[in-house]
Formats: structure tokens, sequence, C-alpha cells
């Protein structure tokens, strides 16, 4: 539970030891997203940021029929924004129908994991919408302009298998197993140095700037910090000892 109670019923916050869960809780809408919900995205996110028993961060929707959908201009980017800028890893769980800002905010998490069935899409050129850049550009990143293109001249909906093939999303798994593979793979990253896996989170979003953007000092000082941790000392002991590392984010 969070320190501080949620201004809305349709944002759900829990921990599960490392795992911290965000869901949006409006299934009978495909998980529509409100004003009310954008900005109890920034509060669970302020939270589970400050808990350091928080590794992996899932993002999922409610009610295995859609992920997200919905946008507010400014308001949802900026949430958006504060999944993608965490330090700590995230993972999107997709059910069902992830479609226009259902792939915006999948977009925002590191990886993405979907059911088998589910559906991917951005049909702005149906409704006539613009597309801002920021956006385009992330799509660009994950999948490369000539699926950026398909996905937005068709605007139609592509299969989980479709999205799997285009590197839209990372895995695939039977619908009824989405659960308990996600928690197996968030258990897997949370057992893992977290200076290394936040060290390894920046220097890839620095890598994707242009090289005049990029700060070099910065992914050099986050690679010392590692070398100079506890951790680093844990990790070579255990594995001469021959036994699991117990990592502290030290």
């Amino acid at each position: 539970m969070l320190d501080q109670p949620l201004a809305t019923t349709k944002m759900i916050a829990e921990k599960d030891g490392p795992i911290g869960r965000l869901m949006f809780n409006n299934p009978a809408r495909h998980n529509a997203v409100s004003l009310e919900m954008w900005e109890a995205v920034t509060q669970i996110m302020d939270d589970f940021e400050q808990d350091d028993a928080v590794r992996v961060i899932v993002v999922s929707g409610a009610g295995g029929r859609a992920f997200v959908s919905g946008a507010y201009g400014e308001i949802s980017e900026g949430a958006r924004r504060r999944i993608q800028d965490t330090p700590k890893p995230t993972i999107a769980m997709i059910a069902g129908y992830c479609i226009g800002g259902g792939v915006g905010t999948a977009l925002a998490c590191d990886l993405r994991i979907a059911a088998e069935g589910s559906r991917f899409g951005i049909p702005a050129a149906k409704l006539g919408l613009g597309y801002a850049y920021d956006g385009i550009k992330k799509l660009i990143d994950l999948v490369g302009p000539a699926c950026a293109r398909e996905i937005f001249y068709t605007a139609r909906q592509f299969s989980a298998e479709e999205a799997l093939r285009m590197g839209l999303i990372n895995q695939v798994v039977p619908a009824d197993q989405l659960e308990g593979y996600v928690k197996d793979y968030c258990q897997m990253i949370a057992a893992n140095a977290p200076l290394t896996v936040r060290s390894v989170k920046v220097i890839v979003r620095e890598a994707m700037k242009d090289a005049s953007e990029r700060d070099l000092a910065l992914c050099k000082r986050l690679v010392d910090d590692c070398f100079a941790s506890e951790d680093y000392t844990e990790g070579r002991t255990a594995f001469m000892e021959k036994r699991k590392p117990v990592f502290k984010g030290r």
C-alpha cells in the first residue's frame, strides 16, 4: 500500500516484495484514462521510487480486455514521461487491446510482455489526427522507420505475433500464463544488482540521443559507482563462493 491514499479508485497501486504494480482500473471503458488517473500515476511513481524495496515496476490494465486507452495532451504525456524517466526498470504487461494512447503508454516502459491474442495499433490516420514528433520518434527508435510507417500509414491492428516480429514487444506468452510469467521475469530482474540495472537504463537512453546531447560524464560516473559499490564486492564474493549474490543497491 502507498503511504497516502489515491484520489481515485480507478488506479491501483500494490507492492509485492520487490515488485511495484501500477494498474489502470477502468475496465468497463477499456481502461480509458481520466485526468485524475493520469495525476495519480505521478503519485504512484513517486512512492515506488522512494521505496528501496521496490526494484521493478509493472504497468498493466485491469480486466484483461485492454491495456490502456485515451490521452489528454500535456497531462498524459507528463505522466508517461514519469514512467519513462524512473530510474527503476519498468515492464508493460499487456492483455487485450493496446491501441493509440495505449501504445504510447507501453512505449514509456522499458520492456513489453503481451498475452497471445493482444492487438496493437495507432489509428491516427483513421481519425485525421496529427501525431507529435516525440511519439513518432519513440516508435522509430523501437521498431525502425519502415515498421513505424506501416503502423501509421495503414492504421490497422496488428497481432501480438506481428508486434513481436517488428520489435514492438519483447515477449508473447499464453494469456493464462501472463501474470505468472511477468512475476517470474520481475523476480529475475530484482535479483540482479540495482546499480548495474539503473546504469544500463540511463546509458541506453543517452546512447539513443544525438551525439551532441549525450552526457558521457554521467555514463562514466554511473559505471564507476558500480565498481565502487558494496554490491560489486558481494557479486565477486558470491561468484567465488558459488552462491547467489544478495544485492542491496549500494
